[in-house]
């Protein structure tokens, strides 16, 4: 079965075939750095993860390129809130994205391009588009250039908008305007932003708008024409229709798919970091739940469906990611890891229908019942055959317990032989007590264990031990 996706720009479900077989480009815009993440932004990072791991799956190599604004209005205006330089203030954000991507095993980008790294390509995509007659300088030579929305017919196509029902574009001040709605490729300095965010350019000192620099990194890396352009769905409007208008008009192909994914709500509006209402992966993890369950509830739902965040639905996420991870240990502890290689096929067509992670994992739980019957009968052939199937779906997901970025990273594995050893002094005096048929004392060291966050289950091969509530 052939990879469908839902294409914002023809607005319908279509079959997936790369411009050269075997081979996908991909551009998501990623994060402006003005402070630091929050989980909306991880879920961003989570649903493009899993497109990413199933074309890989699936034999694509795959060129995946997310970019970082680290110069814009919002950053300035925190340079000058807390008296810091713009470019400290994004590169510290930026250690604590990456670092967020980490935790959640999201795969490194191929590339990670920054706006400050590609001004020359932002002057000679603007150059190419004042030649074609789609951009002009603004007439008082402050340094403004900006895109003549009125030039390029095709203009709100993506978004289904008609120009003269857009407001004015307010990515700018409105400083020699032909139309309100032209926006801003190039920004003039400005008095009262810091001197040291300019860049000399043929129409005077400035720097870029947001529009353009997705636009000019976007083909420095994947060429004129690529495959697929992902963000938000937030982003389809302006960002987005003004990064193919100008694209367009500058005589490219750019992006043959427009895949957005919906957001995360908290309450009834999006999480977003202007409106002050974000939740972010430390406060997640101080709650109680691990990255890895983070990274489940992110993922389950389909990427076009709306989060409606509450707690109650987090915990619920971990008690069901708990669930298949304890089928996961038990089971690798009778028949060794195995090497997980195919998937089944429901879960292959859920992965082809749009990427319908919801489906797809009901077919990890369904494999899961299967291999829980066969760890019951102590059928081996049967519990390996669940286990490897199982392995190879979480794979794709991102979410296989025994990856080891899972186990690497955390400061408390320095600590793990030193909890081993504990619990397993423990665990040899619960034995004791046992032989001697002191089972007030046996049940006193399993409370004291379970006290302390260990779970003791009594397996034929012996005691073993988790830690975290078991369900």
């Amino acid at each position: 079965m052939t990879l469908r996706l839902y294409d914002t720009a023809t607005r319908s479900v279509r079959d997936f075939v790369p411009m050269t077989p075997g081979q996908v480009g991909i551009y998501l815009c990623g994060v402006t750095v003005q402070s630091s993440p929050h989980i909306g932004h991880l879920r961003s990072a989570v649903n493009y993860d899993v497109l990413r791991r199933w074309l890989l799956h699936t034999g694509s190599e795959v060129t995946f390129v997310r970019n970082v604004t680290d110069v814009d209005d919002k950053i300035l205006q925190k340079s000058l809130e807390q008296g810091r330089p713009y470019w400290a203030i994004a590169y510290e954000n930026r250690l604590l994205l990456d670092r967020d991507y980490r935790s959640l095993n999201v795969l490194a980008p191929t590339y990670e391009p920054l706006a400050t790294g590609h001004i020359t390509e932002m002057h000679d995509m603007i150059a190419s588009l004042i030649e074609r007659g789609h951009a002009y300088p603004a007439a008082n030579a402050n340094g403004d250039v900006y895109f003549d929305v009125h030039s390029f017919p095709e203009y709100g196509a993506l978004s289904g908008q008609k120009p003269e029902d857009m407001r004015s574009a307010e990515d700018a001040p409105e400083r020699d305007k032909r139309d309100a709605r032209d926006f801003a490729l190039w920004k003039g300095v400005k008095a009262d932003e810091p001197q040291d965010a300019y860049w000399p350019s043929p129409w005077g000192r400035g720097r870029p708008g947001w529009h353009i620099e997705c636009s000019a990194m976007a083909r420095r890396y994947l060429g004129d024409e690529f495959d697929i352009h992902g963000g938000g769905l937030d982003l389809t409007f302006p960002h987005h229709e003004n990064e193919l208008a100008q694209s367009k008009a500058a005589g490219l192909g750019f992006s043959r798919f427009w895949v957005h994914h919906a957001l995360l709500n908290l309450g009834k509006s999006k999480m977003s970091k202007s409106l002050g209402n974000v939740i972010d992966l430390t406060a997640v993890v101080e709650a109680g739940i691990r990255p890895v369950e983070l990274r489940y509830y992110l993922g389950s739902p389909h990427y076009r469906s709306r989060i409606d965040y509450t707690d109650e639905a987090l915990h619920e996420a971990a008690v069901a990611y708990k669930r298949i991870e304890g089928f996961v240990h038990r089971a690798a502890e009778i028949v060794g890891p195995g090497r997980p290689k195919a998937v089944p096929p429901a879960f292959a067509d859920a992965m082809n229908d749009d990427l319908n992670t919801s489906a797809a994992l009901a077919v990890v739980h369904d494999t899961i019942r299967e291999g829980n019957t066969a760890l019951a009968a102590g059928d081996e052939p049967a519990i390996r055959g669940a286990l490897t199937a199982v392995r190879a779906m979480l794979g794709v997901l991102g979410l296989d317990p025994l990856d080891p970025s899972w186990g690497g990273g955390d400061s408390s594995d320095d600590l793990r032989p030193v909890i081993d050893g504990l619990v397993a002094l423990a665990l040899e005096q619960r034995a004791q007590a046992r032989a001697r048929k002191d089972w007030a004392a046996a049940d006193q060291v399993r409370d004291q264990l379970k006290n302390a966050g260990i779970q003791v289950e009594d397996t034929p091969a012996g005691p073993r031990w988790t830690v975290g509530e078991q369900h």
